[in-house]
C-alpha cells in the first residue's frame, strides 16, 4: 500500500515539475509564444471549427431546421453521387489532370540543380528573379492571358502559327488541348518560385564534398548525381508525397476559368462540380458529401504513397 502511496506521489511531483518547467518557458520565450499565437488562433477558427459542419453530409440539411435540426438521412448523398452517371468522368478528369501535373514534378527538381550550377552570381540571381515573376501573377490574370494568347483570330501563338502555314485552331475550345495548356501554364508560372526549396537544400551541402569529389576526377554531371541529387532526395520525396495527396483536389479557380461548354467533357472536376451542386443549386448535404468523400480520398492516397515511399527510399511524412 505504502509503495503505491509513494508512487503516486513522485508522479504528482513529476507532473509538478514538468508544469513548472513548461511555465518557465513560457515566461521566458513569451515574445515567441506571442507571435505563433495568430496563426494557431487562425488555423482553429478556419480549419478546426467548420469540421462541425461536416454532419450536415449525413444530414438533409435544411436552414430553417439549422443542423442539428435536419433528419439524418446516412449515406445517401454519398450513394447518389458513386452512382451518378458521370461519376467516373469527373473523377477521371479530376485524376488524369493530377497525374498530368505529376509527371512534371522533376521539371522543378532540374531547373534547381540547372540553377545550382550556374557559377556567376549575377546570372544566378538574375535567372531567379525572372523565373520567379511569374508565380505572383494572378490566377484571373494568368487565364485571361492565355484566353488572349490562344485565341483563334488574333492570338499571339495563333499568329505565330500562320506564319509558318499551319491552320489556325481554337485550342480554349478543342477538349484534347486543355489538359497541356492547364498543366504547362502551371509549369511556366511555378517553375522558378518552386526551386526556392530545392536550393535551400542544395545550399547545405558541403562544399569539402564538392572539393573532394572534383580533386578525384568527378565531372559536374557526377557531382550532381552522387552527391546533390542523394541531399535533396527527402526533400525530393517529401513534396511528392503532400503533392499526390491533392491527386483528386485540382483546384477550383483556374480550372472554373478555363472552363467552357465546348471543353466540359474534360474540364469537368470535383471542385467544378461542388461549386455547381453546392452554391448553384444549394444542394447543401450532397455537395457537403461530395467534398468529404474527397478529402477521405486524399487522406488514403497520402497513407499509401507514404508507405510505398518508405519502402523504396526510407523517406516519409511519418
Amino acid at each position: 500500500m505504502r509503495t503505491g502511496q509513494t508512487s503516486t506521489a513522485s508522479l504528482a511531483l513529476t507532473r509538478q515539475s514538468r508544469t513548472r518547467r513548461w511555465l518557465k518557458r513560457l515566461t521566458q520565450c513569451w515574445q515567441l509564444y506571442l507571435l505563433i499565437l495568430p496563426p494557431i488562433v487562425a488555423v482553429f477558427i478556419f480549419h478546426y471549427i467548420p469540421i462541425y459542419g461536416v454532419q450536415i453530409a449525413f444530414k438533409n440539411f435544411r436552414s430553417s431546421l439549422g443542423i442539428w435540426g435536419s433528419q439524418w438521412v446516412g449515406f445517401k448523398y454519398f450513394i447518389r453521387f458513386m452512382s451518378y452517371p458521370y461519376f467516373w468522368s469527373i473523377l477521371w478528369n479530376t485524376v488524369s489532370i493530377q497525374l498530368y501535373q505529376l509527371a512534371t514534378f522533376p521539371c522543378t527538381v532540374l531547373f534547381a540543380l540547372m540553377i545550382n550550377e550556374l557559377d556567376h552570381k549575377f546570372y544566378k540571381k538574375s535567372v531567379q528573379m525572372i523565373t520567379y515573376t511569374p508565380h505572383f501573377v494572378s490566377t484571373i490574370v494568368l487565364c485571361s492571358m492565355l484566353i488572349l494568347f490562344l485565341n483563334k483570330s488574333n492570338g499571339l501563338i495563333n499568329n505565330l502559327i500562320a506564319l509558318v502555314g499551319v491552320e489556325r485552331s481554337d485550342f480554349m475550345t478543342n477538349p484534347a488541348a486543355f489538359r497541356s495548356i492547364y498543366v504547362w501554364s502551371g509549369v511556366w508560372q511555378n517553375l522558378g518560385w518552386g526551386t526556392i526549396i530545392y536550393l535551400a537544400t542544395l545550399s547545405n551541402v558541403s562544399p569539402d564534398w564538392i572539393e573532394a569529389a572534383r580533386i578525384d576526377g568527378a565531372t559536374r554531371l557526377q557531382i550532381v548525381r552522387y552527391i546533390n541529387l542523394p541531399f535533396l532526395l527527402p526533400t525530393i520525396v517529401t513534396l511528392l508525397i503532400l503533392s499526390t495527396g491533392s491527386m483528386v483536389s485540382v483546384g477550383f479557380e483556374k480550372i472554373f476559368l478555363l472552363q467552357n461548354s465546348l471543353n466540359l467533357s474534360v474540364s469537368q472536376v470535383v471542385s467544378t462540380y461542388v461549386y455547381q451542386i453546392g452554391l448553384l443549386d444549394s444542394q447543401f448535404s450532397y455537395s457537403s458529401a461530395i467534398g468529404l468523400f474527397n478529402n477521405v480520398l486524399q487522406i488514403i492516397i497520402i497513407i499509401i504513397v507514404n508507405q510505398i515511399a518508405k519502402s523504396m527510399t526510407h523517406v516519409g511524412l511519418w
